[in-house]
């Protein structure tokens, strides 16, 4: 039987992050494939942690620089090695090669978090972000690096494959453009969903230990949400999101109908709500909360930032807005034109149906894998900069390892 192991630094919360619903949408992708999985992570189970001995799955804890990884690799011999982040990658990586050497290793990188940190940068220092200062990182040397070094890589936004493809010349063949993998929805669910009149208030979800929501919140709070309020009497905003932190809890204010409401039970209770309201400030990969707007029919207010890679501008499924005072005057313009509002649900749905099909994109990844199973070592002698960095890493981090666990060891 083929054989998965997922190494990660986190264990899978579908309902708290979009990074765990996507470690979800490949771990049933395995599931269906008839792959043995084991999962492994560095950090410790949580009370909203999926329990994955239901769905048949072996899990563990592990150390970094720790011997008995080893062990634990030669027991397990997995046929492909699942790296969650490429931090897991650098920790992980060199000891997979040496032990198993002709298993496949896949980096699911969720996003390009070196282009999400040099936006961040950009942002706090109030500077315009250009596609060269993605460059001045060390993070991204390490990042690209990891990705060179992995026989394939998950891409999660076209955006970030074509920025690999151009900006850092990568080579197409270790790269696969890998969106979140959904179920198409059928007409009837459109149908049977709450409609414009039965629905109110504005809502804004993410996990907050993601700074980008924890910056769109505050904006959301200072600058955005007052003036809303004062031409919308009646309307609320919702905060919800997993891991809030006091400075979210303390934004909470009934006189100024901004509610923080902590981490969301039930998906379903989106659909109640007329609009999510959220201006993402910097960030990278796919925003799962609009994802979940629209699986929900509920339009959406947003960034060029909150768009990318989800779909096109002149089509969303809501407003894209520019400027404070554009999010403002469409977050109003939205909330009462019944016509406008049904436009972009239905364009909400064109979208997950056109750009996520999850039967189109499991195909495409099975067929990468069958590929990679087949022609591996063709595949590895097409890529001499990862193979150049694979011996180097061996020697570098292989031996920091060594002394580390030999320091601990005392």
């Amino acid at each position: 039987m083929n054989k998965v192991l997922i190494l990660s630094s986190v264990w899978v919360e579908p309902n708290s992050s979009a990074a765990g619903s996507r470690m979800l949408q490949l771990i049933h992708f395995f599931i269906t494939q008839k792959y043995e999985i084991t999962y492994a992570s560095t950090a410790g189970v949580s009370d909203f942690s999926l329990d994955l001995e239901t769905l048949g799955i072996t899990y563990t804890s592990i150390k970094i620089n720790d011997t008995n990884f080893d062990l634990f690799l030669q027991k397990t011999n997995p046929s492909i090695v699942l790296f969650d982040r490429f931090i897991i990658e650098e920790q992980f990586g060199w000891r997979v090669s040496e032990i198993c050497p002709n298993a496949i290793k896949i980096l699911d990188t969720e996003d390009l978090h070196c282009l999400r940190k040099a936006r961040e940068i950009a942002y706090k220092n109030k500077t315009a972000y250009k596609e060269k200062d993605i460059l001045k990182l060390d993070s991204t040397k390490r990042e690209i690096a990891s990705i060179l070094r992995c026989d394939l890589s998950l891409i999660i936004s076209k955006y970030e494959m074509e920025l690999l493809k151009n900006q850092f010349k990568i080579e197409e063949s270790i790269l696969l453009y890998l969106p979140f993998m959904l179920d198409a929805i059928l007409e009837k669910e459109q149908n049977n969903s709450i409609n414009f009149t039965n629905r109110k208030h504005f809502y804004f979800i993410g996990n907050f230990r993601h700074k980008p929501n924890i910056e769109s919140v505050l904006y959301l709070k200072k600058t955005i949400w007052k003036e809303i309020a004062k031409k919308l009497p009646n309307a609320e905003l919702h905060i919800f999101g997993a891991y809030p932190t006091q400075q979210i809890l303390q934004l909470h204010n009934t006189k100024e109908r901004f509610l923080v409401k902590g981490r969301l039970k039930d998906i379903s209770e989106l659909k109640k709500y007329r609009i999510l309201l959220a201006p993402i400030l910097f960030g990278a990969g796919l925003k799962g909360k609009f994802i979940e707007a629209m699986q929900n029919f509920t339009p959406s207010i947003t960034t060029k930032t909150g768009q990318e890679g989800i779909g096109n501008t002149k089509n969303w499924s809501g407003k894209i807005s520019a400027s404070e005072k554009e999010i403002i005057a469409n977050a109003i313009e939205l909330y009462t034109n019944r016509v406008a509002w049904e436009t972009a649900q239905k364009n909400g749905i064109e979208i997950l149906n056109t750009n996520f099909n999850k039967d189109f994109f499991q195909k495409k990844l099975h067929e990468k894998i069958n590929y990679l199973t087949i022609y591996l070592e063709k595949h590895r002698d097409t890529n001499f900069i990862g193979q150049l960095l694979q011996h180097h890493t061996l020697q570098s981090t292989k031996y920091l390892s060594k002394w580390i666990e030999e320091k601990n060891a005392k």
